[in-house]
């Protein structure tokens, strides 16, 4: 990904009024500890535009705190009200329905779950937890759900991107909990909807006025654009299986930035 970008973007080649614009944030401005080449030019030729920008991502291996810090070690300029997480719309959702989760996400991401009860649990709340997704765990989710627990997926991404290759992500082990239990699962982060309208909520615009910048076609570009939003998808990150990702609804209505 290169600064052009944040140039093709501002230019609004549909000619639509902007603004918003909500960027993910791993593979497309960041790998890992491993900053996107040309990311922190591209955000920072757009911090000049007028527009407000949001980071909105799936992450689940990660506190918002620690996701900030390694941004910041990036030389991302990023503030903390900035970034709209999964795990945030996570949070949200237990708090509402009065759950006790048993959560299944790694254990540097549960601070932004403290002063949630989770005692008796009584919800099956999974995230990416490559440390728990053990038999053993998996197990006890799937007993808690044939008894009646909910199944909530902070998001059922297929997979993700790291130095060393692509990566399982949540969404095969949520799968295989609805396949054993007969249950689909509440998902609450990209590409839901939801997700996309909670983080344009406090940004004073609508769908039409926002666009979506990601590195993945169905959970960034897919979801913004069954929100209302326009998608431009960035090959940074996880387009390996683009051709097959990317269909022709989905096309007509994306950009694409290339290295």
């Amino acid at each position: 990904m290169k600064a052009s970008w944040a140039s093709n973007m501002v230019a609004r080649p549909d000619k639509r009024a902007l603004k918003a614009v909500l960027i993910d944030l791993s593979g497309t401005l960041h790998i890992d500890d491993t900053a996107v080449p040309g990311a922190q030019e591209a955000l920072k030729k757009l911090r000049n535009a007028s527009v407000t920008v949001k980071f909105v991502t799936n992450t689940t291996k990660e506190s918002k705190r620690n996701l900030l810090e390694r941004l910041h070690r990036l030389n991302f300029d990023v503030q903390e009200n900035e970034i709209f997480t999964s795990l945030s719309a996570a949070r949200s959702l237990i708090e509402q329905k009065n759950h006790r989760p048993l959560l299944l996400v790694e254990d540097s991401a549960l601070e932004d779950f403290n002063g949630i009860d989770t005692s008796e649990p009584n919800a099956v709340v999974i995230g990416l937890a490559p440390e728990h997704f053990n038999y053993q765990t998996l197990n006890k989710a799937f007993r808690m759900i044939l008894d009646g627990a909910p199944l909530i997926a902070i998001h059922k991404a297929r997979y993700y991107k790291r130095k060393d290759g692509l990566a399982l992500g949540p969404g095969p082990f949520v799968t295989g909990l609805e396949y054993a239990t007969d249950r689909k699962a509440s998902v609450v982060g990209k590409p839901e909807k939801t997700f996309f309208m909670q983080a344009l909520s406090d940004l004073g615009c609508s769908p039409s006025e926002a666009v979506m910048i990601g590195d993945d076609a169905r959970d960034d570009i897919g979801g913004a654009q069954n929100a209302g939003m326009l998608g431009i998808l960035v090959r940074s990150g996880e387009l390996t299986f683009l051709p097959s990702r990317l269909n022709s609804r989905h096309a007509c209505r994306c950009f694409v930035c290339t290295h």
